[in-house]
Order: structure tokens, then C-alpha cells, then sequence
């Protein structure tokens, strides 16, 4: 009897030793470096708003009544999915945005406060959303031509009042790219344009070369001209004679029937 009791005794003391042992390897926790802890009371009277607190370094907490997360404070880089939007004419645009964000240094309780969600699903959810309407917003100010004359001042725009709604939810952006993609019959307009522009540089260039051939040939032919009137004040009898004279082979020529020393050139 008295075994059976200590028996019983050692196994009840063996399994809270065991339970201790296991709930106090799961109470504490350690922050990462580049993240900032939240420890959030699960129950009791302190739950609400007041129950998320910034914590650092080494972390003792109550599983069964606490909880701890870890929000990130380095620089994230998450690439959106693409969506439409219409410009202020109706045209539609395509913008495939990806933005480079981070936790401003002790906001994370703020954050978690208000959306009870961790970062990831925070990113994936409101951050969108912001992103999607910050470009949904200023699309609506712009005519087509305007967007495609203005790219760089639009998407400069569209990153301010982007970084401004981040920055009251308790996020700085750091970068962004709009991926921004026209609509199919403004690519096809402009790719047509730049045919025609070619083109016309083509044949331009074609009619450059033509005129450069032909002020070739005037300059080929003048020169000749020149040359052949030069020829023809210098050919006198007297130096046709001399010339013949210093090329004669001393046999005397025969021009017409009979033997001709000089032929008359004139």
C-alpha cells in the first residue's frame, strides 16, 4: 500500500516536473536583432488597448495568459500583384508596383494595437490596399497623354502620398516602382509613330546620300569639262607636230594615198 502510494507520488511529482520544466522552456523567448518584440496579455482585465507592450532582448512571459510576436524594423521588399487602373479619359493602365518599407523604430505596439494581425498579414492586406489607392487616386487627376508626357512627375506623386498614408499607420517607404504598363492601343499607337519616324529618317538619310552622288558627279564632270577645255587651248599645231616629232620612229607615215610627213590636224 505505502509503495503504491510512494509510486504514486513520484509520478505525480515527475509530471509537474515536466510540465514546469516544459512551460518554463516555452515562457521565454528572445528578440531577434532588426525586430522589436510585442508582448500581448491574452486575458484578464488589463486586455484591450492597453495590453500590448514593447519589449526587447530576453523575454519571460506566461504562455497560457501571454503571447509574444516579433515585428520586423529592417527594410521589407514585397512585389504586389498587378491590377488596372482607369486614367482620368478612361483609359485603362496596368501597374505592377513593388515597394521597399520598414517598421518605424517603436510603432510596432501601435500597429499590432490596431490590427491585431502580424506583419505579414498586415503587408499582404493594408499595405496594399494603401498602395492600390494611392495609384487609384492620383490615375484619377491624369488624362492619358498627360501620364505618358509626365511619367516621372506621376510616379513621383504617387510615392509622396503613398509614404504619407504609411507614415500615420507607422511605416516609412523607402522605394518604389510602379511597373506601370500603357494601354494596348496607346503601345501600338506609339509603336506605329516610331515605324514612321524611322522610316522617315530611312529615306532622309537615302536622299542625303542621292544628293552626295550627285554633287559627286557634277563636281566628276565640271572637272572633266575643265580639263578638256584646257586641253583644247594648249593642243596647237606646232606642239601636235613636236610631239609627233619626239615619238616618230623614223619611218615616214602614209596618211591618204600618198606619203604625208605631217597630217593636217586643223
Amino acid at each position: 500500500m505505502n509503495n503504491a502510494r510512494q509510486l504514486l507520488t513520484w509520478s505525480i511529482s515527475f509530471i509537474l516536473i515536466l510540465v514546469f520544466s516544459i512551460t518554463a522552456m516555452k515562457s521565454c523567448t528572445r528578440i531577434d536583432a532588426g525586430h522589436e518584440g510585442i508582448l500581448v496579455k491574452l486575458y484578464g482585465t488589463d486586455k484591450g488597448v492597453q495590453d500590448v507592450n514593447l519589449v526587447t532582448g530576453r523575454v519571460w512571459f506566461n504562455p497560457f495568459t501571454e503571447e509574444v510576436f516579433q515585428f520586423p524594423t529592417f527594410v521589407q521588399t514585397v512585389d504586389y500583384p498587378a491590377f488596372t487602373v482607369n486614367a482620368k479619359d478612361g483609359s485603362v493602365f496596368t501597374v505592377d508596383p513593388t515597394i521597399s518599407f520598414r517598421v518605424s523604430p517603436g510603432e510596432s505596439p501601435r500597429i499590432f494595437s490596431k490590427y491585431r494581425k502580424d506583419i505579414e498579414l498586415i503587408t499582404e492586406t493594408t499595405l496594399f490596399n494603401y498602395t492600390r489607392d494611392a495609384f487609384r487616386i492620383q490615375f484619377n487627376k491624369y488624362s492619358t497623354d498627360s501620364i505618358i508626357s509626365n511619367r516621372q512627375s506621376f510616379e513621383d506623386k504617387v510615392q509622396i502620398a503613398l509614404d504619407n498614408a504609411l507614415r500615420k499607420e507607422g511605416f516609412e517607404l523607402e522605394q518604389m516602382t510602379s511597373g506601370l504598363q500603357y494601354p494596348d492601343e496607346i503601345v501600338r499607337a506609339v509603336n506605329l509613330k516610331n515605324r514612321a519616324v524611322q522610316q522617315a529618317l530611312q529615306v532622309e538619310n537615302e536622299l542625303k546620300v542621292a544628293e552626295a552622288q550627285a554633287r559627286k558627279k557634277i563636281v566628276e564632270a565640271e572637272a572633266e569639262a575643265r580639263a578638256n577645255e584646257l586641253r583644247q587651248r594648249t593642243l596647237t599645231p606646232l606642239l601636235i607636230q613636236q610631239q609627233f616629232i619626239e615619238k616618230w620612229d623614223g619611218k615616214t607615215p602614209l596618211y591618204s594615198n600618198s606619203p604625208t610627213f605631217f597630217k593636217n590636224v586643223q
